[in-house]
């Protein structure tokens, strides 16, 4: 991996429950090129991501980005004889309850596409289900490497994968931080665990040695016996693999037991509710993320401030890309209507043509996808919390 040096070191990095089931069906059979429903040609949109729950910022995060691009493109849609409508679906961050969503947004004929999941551990079993339906997915924030490595037609994402973002992390704790030792603990969640076994790897394999490795539980709130094995072993650096739920409670609990070096972590944390969790206590925290700062980029500041006009809340590390998803699923089926004569193709069509989708440039994203629906394009980004707030200071960010 090749570092460059510009700004600073350059690395990578609810709503109420939406409509639950029975998402009422009124057009005729998607494939023959149909009208949509019988009252208009309507083209649904649903978003899955956890709008409850200990993950819910993230999730409606998720949700309000892709509303707000979807509202953005509703004229346009107008003028080719469409109209768009979210459809949210809560997924509570837990996979069987994506799954049933899943099976509830296949069997609508109206639903040309889905933005989601936040987390891996959801997204790999209800694409599946997407994948059977031939509904078209974008997630704005799943990384396991899994979620694209089963060849799924429908399946795309717009960010980098964990075994991008935990080198990432791993070569930075070892010539950035001199880290010789690690102390990783992970949720064992597809997510939490896929990436800390690739920062494991990236770390050993840059001569630092693994101390510990532990598991926790998500929903846990004592962490005191893993936190203990951790100090036992003296290490220069803790990883965390999971979200900022239980990251927070441990990084605040670890400060209290006097543990003060750095604390890493992933996307996962790359929210105000850690700051809200950990207070003071987060500082000397690094977390790699495969989001982006949108106030680095003039398009991104304008999203910042349309979001924050319209839901009167500061945008979450996750809002933007869920309004970038939107967008390159949107430019997907666009480009399928115009393909297909301006009339409604195949949800197989719309899958494929959002495939195709290549150099979208959105709000702070671009997005090429190769043939497995990976973005070519995806960066992961390094930052530090240096006080209790939010966003933290960009260190850096390292391309593909």
């Amino acid at each position: 991996m090749k570092f460059k040096k510009s700004l600073t070191l350059l690395l990578s990095g609810a709503l109420i429950a939406g409509v639950l089931a029975g998402c009422s069906s009124k057009s005729s059979d998607s494939s023959d090129g149909g009208s949509g429903g019988s009252g208009g040609k309507v083209i649904k949109i649903a978003t899955q991501s956890p709008l409850s729950g200990g993950s819910a910022i993230l999730g409606e995060a998720l949700k309000l980005g892709a509303q707000l691009k979807l509202e953005e493109e509703s004229k346009k849609f107008e003028k080719l004889g469409y109209k768009l409508q979210l459809e949210p679906y809560d997924d509570q961050g837990d996979p069987k309850k994506g799954v049933s969503n899943a099976n509830v947004i296949g069997a609508d004929k109206e639903i040309y596409g889905i933005i989601g999941h936040l987390n891996s551990g959801v997204t790999i079993p209800s694409s599946e289900v997407y994948e059977k339906y031939h509904v078209a997915m974008v997630s704005p924030a799943a990384t396991a490497v899994e979620v694209t490595e089963r060849g799924l037609k429908t399946v795309n994402r717009i960010v980098a994968r964990d075994d991008f973002q935990g080198p990432a992390g791993a070569e930075y704790a070892v010539k950035e931080l001199g880290a010789k030792t690690a102390f990783i603990i992970q949720d064992k969640t597809a997510y939490g665990q896929g990436l800390a076994d690739e920062f494991k790897k990236a770390i050993e394999s840059q001569g630092a040695k693994v101390v510990g490795y532990e598991g926790i539980t998500v929903g846990e709130k004592d962490f005191n016996g893993v936190i203990n094995k951790a100090k036992a072993q003296n290490p220069d650096v803790i990883y965390f693999g999971g979200l900022y739920a239980e990251g927070g409670l441990i990084i605040k609990q670890a400060r209290e037991k006097g543990i003060d070096v750095p604390i890493m972590g992933g996307d996962g944390l790359d929210s105000s509710g850690l700051v809200d969790i950990a207070g003071d206590s987060v500082a000397n925290t690094y977390i790699t993320s495969v989001a982006g700062d949108s106030t680095k980029t003039e398009s991104g500041k304008k999203f910042v401030e349309d979001y924050k006009a319209k839901f009167n809340k500061k945008a979450e590390s996750y809002s933007v890309y869920g309004y970038d998803s939107m967008g390159v699923l949107l430019k997907g089926i666009e480009d399928a209507i115009k393909a297909n004569g301006d009339k409604l193709p195949s949800k197989e069509k719309v899958a494929e043509a959002v495939r195709a989708v290549k150099d979208y440039k959105g709000a702070l994203t671009e997005v090429s996808f190769d043939d497995k629906g990976d973005n070519t394009k995806a960066k992961v980004f390094l930052y530090k919390f240096d006080k209790a707030s939010y966003p933290p200071a960009l260190q850096g960010e390292v391309s593909q």
